[in-house]
């Protein structure tokens, strides 16, 4: 905090010095327009128009970055839970023997495919087999 109000009071002295040394009156002519003024106003007038038409380049970029973060972040809470959920049911499953009848099914697949909320297609392309999940 201290370090940029340095920097801004230097900024300034830099500011008020190169205006008061530039103050010859130049005329600015773009097509039929003409303006006169210090030749340091003009400068002035030329930075900030550049820093608006650059804001405004970058502009719909950066509302585009931020509604993608807020998408992701929304998608990784949601995995974040699912991801509890199956690690609450990896201690129950160590924790409670399956029966015959569970282990039946397991090997038929039915419990596999009925649990899973990921469709098969997704289940393949990461790299493993769908039957593992």
């Amino acid at each position: 905090m201290i370090f940029s109000l340095i920097i801004g009071i230097a900024l300034g002295a830099v500011s008020v010095i190169f205006a008061l040394q530039n103050v010859t009156v130049v005329t600015l002519t773009f097509f039929t327009w003409q303006f006169e003024g210090s030749l340091a106003l003009i400068l002035l007038l030329a930075i900030v128009m550049g820093t608006l038409i650059s804001l405004l380049i970058v502009l719909p970029e950066s509302v585009k970055n931020y509604f993608r973060y807020k998408r992701l972040k929304k998608v990784n809470e949601k995995l974040e839970g699912e991801l509890k959920k199956q690690k609450e049911l990896t201690v129950f499953a160590k924790k409670t023997p399956a029966s015959a009848e569970e282990i039946a099914q397991i090997n038929q697949g039915s419990i596999a495919n009925s649990s899973s909320n990921i469709p098969p297609s997704q289940n393949a392309s990461d790299g493993q087999a769908s039957t593992l999940r």
